[in-house]
């Protein structure tokens, strides 16, 4: 890419720092919430694109350092948009039909006060990794 003018520059610095970030929070993961998004055919047909956009946009406007990944199928393609959710020292928690208004409660609720809420899939002794 050249370089055409002072916003090009600012978009690649500002393309380099978020990967910078996401490689300093990948690396101490245990660390930080973790949340990934099932996004196989049927997450996406079902709004996984839209909730995980939404999710990285309010975590970030809140300042919350949580590292947002894809995922391929959990297994829940009835409950789609699925999210695993890990908080540090905590047990995976997998929520179902997860929409901006669901993820909304999933960020106030569980992540910063730590209660659980409707739509956890009961089923999720493993992490997706185990399964």
């Amino acid at each position: 890419m050249k370089i055409k003018s002072l916003a090009d520059l600012r978009k690649i610095k500002d393309e380099v720092q978020e990967k910078i970030k996401l490689r300093e929070l990948g690396e101490n993961a245990e660390n930080h919430v973790q949340i990934k998004v099932a996004m196989a055919t049927c997450g996406i047909a079902a709004g996984a694109k839209d909730s995980m956009n939404y999710l990285i946009a309010e975590l970030d406007s809140r300042g919350i350092d949580a590292i947002v990944t894809q995922t391929g199928c959990m297994g829940f393609c009835y409950a789609e948009p699925t999210i695993e959710v890990i908080k540090p020292g905590k047990e995976p928690v997998i929520f179902g039909f997860v929409t901006r208004e669901k993820a909304k409660e999933i960020i106030d609720e569980y992540i910063i006060k730590g209660e659980l809420i409707d739509g956890v899939i009961p089923v999720n002794y493993k992490t997706i990794e185990e399964q």
